[in-house]
């Protein structure tokens, strides 16, 4: 083992998660962000203080409206023999800069870089690399490993874990396709334009302030009814139709969802225990079309986040995803 956390070319600086973990901020190129607010984007790699080079490396990317703070599954994965990162991308969490709009993109392939980034990183010191996406994150990173089959032929990429992830718009087929005709349309010419908020009661229910069990940075995951621009929306939309179309994601696939799904336009005693977020029947439905080897699994009382479900459901995600990577990556 070494502390530090990976090689890097900056100095690691203390995490908010506490004297265990660092974190390297990791600047990026210019992009069009830059160009109307002057300010470079950045990413955040979030990383144990003390490495095992000896496990593989787990990346966490995060959902929309969200940041890495799930440090309650490194102990688990190190008994495993995983080491766990995180990944905030750019403009989300610990990669939030004044003058940058949080949590908006008007492309998920902005964020190739700093996956990129980090992958090629965590592999210099691992060799192998697992990673592990939730929601808009695992749509993101269907798409990112799809163009990516050469880390799968060096065997840098060893899996992909997708926890809940966003593979299209919810709703019965003519709204999601009446939707996405608006979102492209006015995404074009309004990216800015806020078109709609996320509903609160989801966020509330996970969190200690308001009765939940985590107790995170609400400036960095708020569930204050955030905004959802058009030009993110359009960004989803396409990306969605380029899973619809297939994938060939080179490596082998876990896709991991809840039981069921249910509303979460209201308060109700299933919010944390169904996802209220995403209909679990699409993920269903789309996962042939992410690759040949692709693994689809529901976890009993599981939320959205199945990492933030309440027990014995975090337990049997955690179980799920150590079985598969057991059986799927070489030692």
């Amino acid at each position: 083992m070494h502390n530090g956390g990976v090689g890097t070319d900056t100095d690691t600086t203390a995490d908010v998660l506490g004297d265990t973990w660092t974190t390297r901020t990791l600047r990026l190129r210019d992009d069009p962000l830059t160009r109307r607010t002057g300010v470079r984007p950045v990413a955040t790699l979030v990383s144990q203080r003390v490495v095992d080079p000896a496990r593989v490396a787990v990346l966490h990317v995060h959902g929309f409206v969200d940041y890495f703070f799930h440090d309650h599954l490194a102990a688990p994965l190190a008994g495993a023999g995983y080491q766990l990162y995180g990944l905030d991308l750019r403009d989300c969490g610990r990669s939030s800069q004044p003058g940058r709009p949080i949590n908006d993109t008007d492309s998920l392939a902005r964020y190739t870089e700093e996956i990129d980034r980090s992958v090629r990183e965590l592999a210099l010191t691992h060799g192998k690399v697992v990673v592990v996406a939730h929601s808009t994150g695992g749509l993101t990173a269907a798409l990112w490993a799809d163009a990516r089959p050469y880390l799968v032929e060096r065997g840098t990429l060893a899996a992909l874990v997708l926890s809940s992830p966003w593979l299209d718009l919810p709703g019965a087929r003519w709204a999601k396709t009446v939707r996405g005709l608006g979102a492209d349309l006015l995404g074009r010419v309004a990216p800015r334009k806020v078109v709609t908020h996320l509903p609160e009661h989801y966020g509330k229910a996970l969190h200690r302030s308001s009765g939940g069990e985590w107790d995170y940075d609400l400036a960095w995951k708020s569930h204050e009814s955030p905004p959802v621009t058009a030009g993110f929306v359009r960004s989803v939309r396409q990306a969605q139709t380029r899973v619809a179309h297939g994938l060939d994601i080179g490596c082998p696939v876990l896709v991991l969802a809840s039981t069921a799904s249910s509303p979460g336009d209201h308060a109700h005693d299933r919010l944390i225990t169904t996802d209220c977020v995403l209909d679990v029947a699409d993920m269903e439905r789309l996962v042939p079309r992410l690759g040949a080897d692709v693994t689809f699994r529901q976890i009993d009382g599981g939320a959205h986040d199945l990492s933030l479900s309440p027990s014995p459901a975090r337990e049997a995600f955690v179980e799920a995803m150590v079985t598969f990577l057991d059986a799927r990556v070489p030692a």
